[in-house]
């Protein structure tokens, strides 16, 4: 839980570090191409020695000074992309709540416009090998003897190196502790003293990174004092008696000064750059140089703007827009410290020149148009991964294998998340902000589960040591049948127990498989012996099948059914796998036995029943007239025995395991049906007697009258 939890926070630092940094440099790159655009769109040609001078209303030496910086600004900005997206990267698999944070040791602020174009920086190959206190060492000492503006790369290579390092070390750490502690116990990293004093000397390159940003200005008045001071000496070298060589040298030292010194204020720019060019033309047309010499300088001026032309127009087929752009503004600069060219060629060159820029800022443009289309639709996949967080952090989630399953989703989710570049900058803090919510939320409610779940797991351990006690009582027992059933049950109990903590969890489990395996390997045991007996009953009761099927029961009558039934319950089991098949035949021979004997009774019955109606001599006789009203009286009680049987039969074909119950009343039915319709028979031959005497008597009347009236 613990893991899970350092893991979670790491990551979202991890992404607010990224996205920060991305806003700054995002927001400084859209600040230096507006103005580089400004100032180049509007450049033209102006005086010999610099041909865009007068062309914008911030001067060449805007554009030199101002846009210079503020492509070293958008390289670094990059550059601090780049290291927060890698220091993502690397910090979101780092466990433990001691992981550096990334808002103390990571720089926050953007790059400087004063800051050199080199930087003091550290190789890759200098830091492999190295430990995490060689690595301190070093940024302490680079602190110490290094100008702070020159850090930055440096500063960033020590904290990745170093974290590498850490998070090894952390990550074996916990899977030490992984392997010992029992499940949802927290892991917590020991506290790095490597790591505290890393944190320290971030602290102070910090505040003196930020000590040096706030003399900046005050570093712009010198400067512009200093340029002040070298137009005074301009102005000095116009009455200067001195030789032309020297005089010449002294100018070309002057304006190496100037172009070795940094940028002035804003405002002054302009009016700076202006005075200078002023002195510039005084110069040359004071010392009067002669054709010569200048022709060569011109000639020298047109040559080198001719390759810097060039290699413009190799820059429109660049693969990188930004690259082509960065490199662009450094030809800008380069052209505006080259001196003049020939009226001549003045126009042509700067169009040319003019017209590559064009295209180059046109590329470039419309690259910043299509990262613009990216970051909308990055905005759309970040609100839908959003919408995906939050419907995850809203389940409610009710088992550890839903809860494993949605964090597996959610880490995917946050994988992707830092795939996708930026939001649009109005959005792009609100997206995240969002989007940080509903991880929160989920990790929160997990862990308010697992909490929980500890709980409820030492519930089931009481319960599930309960079951070994009970289980291990039965290891030793011989009612075989009572016991499989109580040791069934118990297995069904222990299924729809929950887990146990898992440092527990297989030795309860081999406790309670031992106490269970003990007694079924003694039944089987048990049981192998009889199954020889079993076979020889079943040997035993087929030949009784034979035996019964070739008798003549008619012969013995009910006495020899008794017989053979008492000898069958005399022989064991059998098989099991026989028993139905067994059974089934000796139950169809009995029924075959009853049958036969059933059918000569029935004959024998209505043959002396219809000699005993012989014996009666008249039909009149109340012998008859008895017999028929006690024949009708125990046709109607075996009607109402029939139903109540028939009855019976629904009522317990309802009941589990009454087939033999049912199946004894079936024969009953059967029996009295038959009884039934030997007391019609019987009440018909009476019948039959009766109209036959009464036909009879009719007759002998008849008889008698007709002779009565003959005579």
């Amino acid at each position: 839980m613990a893991i899970e939890n350092s893991n979670r926070e790491i990551r979202m630092e991890a992404l607010s570090e990224a996205e920060d940094t991305r806003n700054s440099a995002a927001e400084e790159i859209v600040g230096a191409q507006k103005e580089v655009e400004e100032n180049v769109t509007a450049a033209g040609p102006a005086s010999v020695e610099t041909p865009v001078a007068e062309a914008a209303p911030e001067t060449a030496a805007a554009q030199a000074g101002e846009s210079a910086a503020e492509t070293s600004a958008e390289d670094a900005a990059q550059a601090d992309v780049n290291v927060a997206e890698a220091s993502a990267e690397d910090a979101v698999p780092a466990a433990g709540p001691e992981t550096a944070d990334p808002g103390e040791v990571s720089e926050a602020e953007g790059p400087s416009e004063e800051e050199p174009d080199a930087e003091s920086s550290v190789s890759e190959d200098n830091l492999s090998g190295k430990s995490k206190a060689e690595l301190v060492e070093m940024f302490a000492h680079m602190l110490e003897t290094e100008p702070v503006q020159t850090l930055r790369k440096s500063m960033e290579a020590i904290k990745v190196a170093f974290y590498k390092l850490h998070r090894a070390e952390v990550d074996a750490a916990r899977k030490a502790f992984e392997a010992q502690a029992a499940e949802g116990e927290e892991f917590t990293p020991a506290v790095d003293e490597l790591e505290v004093r890393l944190k320290d000397l971030f602290k102070e390159y910090r505040r003196r990174r930020d000590e040096y940003m706030a003399n900046i200005d005050s570093i712009k008045e010198e400067n512009l004092k200093a340029k002040l001071a070298i137009i005074e000496e301009l102005k000095e070298l116009v009455n200067s008696d001195e030789t032309l060589n020297h005089t010449f040298a002294k100018f070309r030292e002057l304006q190496q000064r100037w172009k070795e010194i940094g940028v002035v204020p804003q405002q002054n720019v302009k009016d700076l750059w202006e005075t200078y060019n002023l002195h510039v033309e005084n110069f040359y047309n004071f010392i009067k140089i002669n054709k010569e010499l200048r022709d060569l300088d011109l000639k020298k001026n047109y040559e080198q703007k001719i390759q810097l032309c060039e290699q413009a127009e190799a820059l429109i087929t660049e693969p990188s827009t930004v690259e082509a752009f960065h490199k662009l503004q450094k030809l800008h600069d380069e052209w505006r410290e080259t001196g003049p060219v020939a009226n001549e060629y003045k126009d042509a060159l700067w169009e040319r020149f003019k017209a590559a820029s064009t295209r180059i800022n046109k590329q470039h443009q419309e690259y910043f148009e299509r990262i613009k289309q990216e970051q909308v639709k990055n905005l759309e996949l970040k609100s839908d991964l959003c919408e995906k967080t939050e419907a995850l952090a809203e389940q409610p989630y009710s088992t550890r294998k839903e809860w494993n399953k949605a964090s597996e989703r959610l880490l995917e989710i946050q994988k992707i998340w830092r795939t996708i570049g930026f939001a649009p900058k109005k959005d792009n803090t609100r997206i995240y902000e969002r989007f940080r919510a509903a991880c929160d939320k989920f990790f929160e409610a997990k862990r308010e589960f697992y909490a929980g779940v500890k709980t409820d797991m030492e519930h089931n351990l009481q319960l599930k040591t309960e079951i070994c006690e009970a289980a291990e009582a039965l290891q030793e027992s011989e009612e075989w049948k009572q016991a499989t059933e109580e040791l069934i049950a118990l297995q069904g109990k222990w299924n729809k127990i929950g887990p146990v903590p898992r440092r527990y969890s297989d030795q309860i489990w081999k406790r309670f498989r031992a106490a269970c395996d003990r007694f079924f390997e003694r039944k089987s045991q048990h049981f192998s012996q009889v199954e020889g007996e079993h076979e020889e009953n079943l040997k035993r009761k087929l030949a009784l099948i034979e035996e019964m099927r070739a008798a003549d029961v008619k012969a013995g009558g009910y006495d020899v059914i008794k017989d053979f039934q008492r000898r069958w319950s005399e022989i064991g089991f059998v098989p099991i796998k026989q028993k139905e098949a067994v059974q089934k035949s000796y139950k169809e021979v009995v029924d075959a036995m009853f049958d036969a004997l059933r059918g000569s009774e029935r004959d024998r019955s209505m043959s002396r029943f219809r000699d005993r109606l012989q014996s009666i001599k008249s039909p009149a006789d109340k012998r008859l007239r008895s017999e028929r009203e006690r024949l009708y009286n125990k046709v109607r009680q075996l009607e109402q025995d029939i139903a109540l049987l028939e009855n019976n039969v629904g009522f317990f074909s309802k009941s589990k395991n009454a087939e033999a119950v049912v199946a004894d009343i079936r024969e009953k039915i059967a029996a009295s049906k038959q009884q039934l319709q030997d007391m019609i028979e019987k009440v018909r031959l009476i019948d039959s007697r009766a109209e036959e005497e009464a036909r009879e008597t009719v007759e002998a009347k008849e008889s008698k009258e007709a002779r009565e009236n003959k005579d």
